[in-house]
């Protein structure tokens, strides 16, 4: 008869199939850790290739060597050549993960022929992206805020893109293609946005679901509703099961909460309450966290290029710290700061976390102590996701991930427990 499960690992098991869908491990779960964003009427069939083009340029240009990329953003030596070798092979083999056409702040209020232009434009440059095999793997639109002034604008631009778009395909959509539905200030927004989508999908013959949304949250309505209650919750649901994402605008949210334009950034403690706010509402509900960007672009002379640069390096590694992998980038010169942050925070905890990993599964869930860290059956679930995390961002590869002693298919159930009693069978 098998022993009794410990307190913590009873947790754990009432837990599982919540965490199995918060922390995804296999590419067919993807999420990007990065999303790019730029003017859709701006917006080629060959723009992530060009992107890359400009990135590489740009590393090349004021590091042209691990030690000088390491020292400028601080990373430790014994890294700097993996993760520099790993930055050059990212830009070159895949620059972006995720594109975002933007009709809104990065595209501006243009005179309505003009939008509709660029929306029917911009549709059959994606659908010649996706022709030709030259899309990244993610890519959306950005449409206007769902205002009074705007509403009817926003919603027309919609309409237009996606008719464009499945034309020009023949029925298809861009794997990983979303909506972004920005400055939420109450549910009825994202209900309306869904209901253009429920109505879309039939003039056009989609399959039902296929338009999928992403809430920006940028405003404090969309954090606290006015009683005082989580607004997060509802905003997810009036998307009637098509929200995917929901991703922090740092720089509308720090104005409506009244802070100065000098101390507008990423890190500010305002920031870091929504954003753990968002984390606490959506824990578990498979809605994907982004955080918002770096707005200091790294462009002119080497010594500014290496101070907008560390400053994005810091920017992501604080993101990645308080648990969320992906974020905006808005200039191609910030991809090789973005890649490097990510695979700097993976490799730096590889080697502990593997031996971590290793010997707590090999003891069966109990209590080991590696080193000065004790782990308990609790944290086997966290040092599970920080290999998935990190095989789903690329900075861990399957090899690496294999030296704990997993496999595969273990990685792939994303489940410490199922792992842990798997064994236990076999072992018997």
């Amino acid at each position: 008869m098998p022993a009794p499960r410990t307190t913590a690992v009873r947790l754990l098991a009432a837990a599982n199939s919540r965490i199995a869908v918060a922390y995804p491990g296999d590419s067919g779960d993807r999420q990007p850790v990065h999303t790019v964003y730029g003017g859709a009427h701006l917006f080629r069939a060959d723009t992530a290739h060009k992107l890359g083009s400009i990135a590489r340029a740009t590393l090349t240009e004021h590091a042209p060597d691990a030690r000088t990329f390491a020292s400028v953003l601080g990373i430790n030596a014994a890294l700097a050549d993996d993760v520099y070798a790993r930055v050059q092979d990212k830009l070159a083999r895949e620059p972006v993960e995720d594109f975002r056409l933007d009709f809104e702040d990065g595209y501006g209020n243009r005179p309505d022929a003009e939008e509709d232009g660029h929306a029917q434009s911009a549709a059959a440059q994606v659908a010649a992206g996706l022709a030709a095999g030259t899309l990244p793997p993610f890519i959306g639109i950005r449409i206007k805020p769902l205002s009074r002034e705007l509403h009817a604008r926003s919603l027309r631009t919609l309409e237009l893109f996606v008719t464009a778009l499945v034309r020009a395909t023949g029925g298809r959509l861009p794997p990983g293609f979303v909506i972004t539905v920005p400055k939420l200030m109450t549910p009825a927004h994202v209900e309306a946005v869904a209901r253009s989508c429920d109505a879309l999908e039939r003039r056009v013959r989609l399959t039902r679901g296929s338009l999928r949304l992403e809430l920006m949250i940028e405003t404090p309505q969309s954090i606290l509703a006015a009683d005082g209650t989580s607004a997060l919750r509802p905003l997810v649901a009036a998307g009637r099961g098509r929200v995917t994402g929901a991703h922090f605008g740092t720089y509308d949210y720090t104005a409506l909460t009244g802070i100065t334009a000098a101390w507008q950034h990423m890190r500010h403690p305002v920031c870091d309450f929504a954003k753990h706010m968002m984390q606490v509402s959506l824990a578990q509900t498979g809605v994907r966290l982004s955080d918002g960007a770096t707005n200091v672009m790294p462009i002119g002379a080497r010594n500014v290029v290496h101070l907008a640069w560390k400053q994005h390096f810091d920017d992501v590694t604080h993101s990645l710290v308080h648990g969320y992998y992906q974020g905006w980038d808005l200039h191609p010169a910030q991809l090789p700061t973005r890649y490097a942050a990510v695979f700097a925070f993976f490799l730096a905890s590889r080697a502990a976390a593997t031996a971590r990993l290793r010997n707590f599964v090999e003891r069966a869930a109990q209590a080991t102590l590696v080193g000065d860290v004790f782990d308990d059956a609790a944290t086997g679930q966290g040092l599970l996701n920080y290999f998935l995390r990190g095989m789903n961002s690329g900075a861990l590869t399957i090899d690496e991930a294999r030296e704990t002693g997993l496999s595969l298919e273990e990685f792939q159930s994303r489940s410490f427990l199922r792992i842990l009693e798997s064994r236990k069978r076999r072992a018997r």
